[in-house]
């Protein structure tokens, strides 16, 4: 029989002081911490089959859920839990759909609303039940200008900044004569208004618009106005499908290419679009983004793990949706509650340095403040290899890029 010695027992006591110290202190964490349900729930509505699934839909439920497993399923020692709907573009499904999971699914937070309409839809009723919503998809400014409300956050981009990078820069570098192919909601009619106010400030002229449905099936008429307005530049405000069957369009009336006099700007442009597109059709183009996947090491870590699982590389939104709820979770766990106000209040003291921004933050009005990129779609001779698409005309900083607060309409910013 071995002789037990003085050493080996105190090593014992000290293994099982130190697993009890530690058993103590994640036990007093979890008291401290005040979880509603015991599960922090999140949501993602959005178009998961329609004209901006590809944009939005199945690719950010993919980077929320990624976050939830990188966070490592749990905070403060509760599951974390996504639930998922398809709102069909609907305004009325949207909202509907946002009061069920407030009042009987016990969801925390929304991490996205994807398309315009159903994001203002789904913001009445988060405001009238007081919880987070987070928008990466919607870009219609009203969403933290003048209908803001305290527990909203729009990270991503919105119409104004889209407006006034690209439109600042291509009518700075020339192209004065714009006219619009819009579509016809919230979002599209948002963008038109925003960049015709940045071409008549930078001294051009707005020659006219088309308007055209979601979704529509045939854009040959509407292309035929554009030609005939004579304008330099064709401004694209619209979306997903929408955007690509535009530009599939103005190739085939000869408004791109070599010989054209007409130049076509995608005022809210995917790096999937470019995909769907390819590159001989899309050359040339200039947009706005907040993320590229191929900027940095650090981008491309995250986006290859995304490709891993969807096969196509993250756009500004998706990748948007992972940082955001990242930020979200950190927050809960900081806070030691799942509380609106205490949450909201810690994700807008916390500056947000990772792959998506660095030094960005998120202001009294609800936006979140980070360097916008002006982009030009790359010539097939000089894209290297998948999915390297783009090159960077320019950075603006969050501050240049976004609505001055000063010129803010929302309630709760002090004048």
């Amino acid at each position: 029989m071995q002789r037990t010695t003085h050493s080996s027992i105190r090593h014992a006591c000290q293994l099982v002081c130190a697993a009890a110290l530690l058993g103590g202190t994640a036990l007093a964490q979890a008291q401290d911490a005040q979880i509603s349900d015991d599960v922090v729930r999140l949501g993602v509505i959005s178009d998961l089959a329609g004209p901006f699934a590809d944009i939005t839909g199945p690719g950010t439920v993919t980077a929320v859920q990624m976050a939830i497993d990188d966070f490592g399923g749990k905070v403060l020692g509760k599951k974390i839990e996504l639930v998922t709907a398809d709102h069909q573009n609907k305004a009325d499904i949207a909202a509907s759909k946002a009061r069920e999971w407030f009042d009987t699914g016990k969801v925390d937070a929304l991490m996205d609303v994807a398309v315009s309409a159903p994001a203002l839809a789904v913001l009445e009723v988060a405001k009238q039940k007081n919880k987070v919503i987070v928008f990466n998809g919607p870009g219609i400014d009203r969403l933290t200008n003048d209908l803001c409300m305290p527990s909203t956050v729009h990270y991503v981009y919105d119409t104004y900044a889209l407006a006034n990078v690209t439109a600042s820069a291509i009518t700075q570098r020339g192209g004065k004569d714009w006219f619009f192919l819009t579509a016809d909601y919230a979002f599209g009619n948002s963008l038109q208004e925003e960049a015709s106010k940045v071409v008549n400030a930078n001294g051009g002229k707005v020659l006219g618009a088309a308007k055209h449905p979601i979704a529509a099936t045939d854009f040959a008429s509407f292309m035929m106005t554009a030609q005939q307005s004579k304008a330099q530049i064709i401004g694209l405000a619209n979306a997903g499908a929408d955007t690509v069957n535009s530009v599939k369009a103005a190739r085939e009336f000869g408004l791109i290419g070599p010989n054209s006099k007409q130049t076509l700007a995608g005022l809210l442009m995917y790096i999937t679009d470019v995909h769907a597109l390819g590159l001989k059709t899309a050359s040339g183009l200039m947009l706005t983004e907040g993320f590229y996947w191929d900027m940095n090491d650090e981008t491309r870590a995250f986006s290859k793990r995304y490709f891993a699982k969807m096969k196509k590389m993250p756009n500004m939104s998706q990748a948007g949706a992972y940082s955001s709820t990242m930020h979200y979770l950190k927050a809960v766990q900081a806070a030691k509650t799942d509380d609106t106000a205490k949450v909201m209040a810690q994700m807008k003291s916390t500056p947000i340095n990772d792959f998506f921004a660095k030094n960005g933050r998120i202001r009294e009005d609800g936006r979140m403040v980070h360097d916008m990129y002006l982009f030009q779609v790359k010539s097939q001779s000089e894209s290297k290899y998948p999915w390297d698409y783009f090159k960077l005309m320019a950075t603006v900083p969050g501050d240049k890029a976004f609505l001055p607060l000063s010129q803010s309409k929302c309630p709760l910013v002090k004048k």
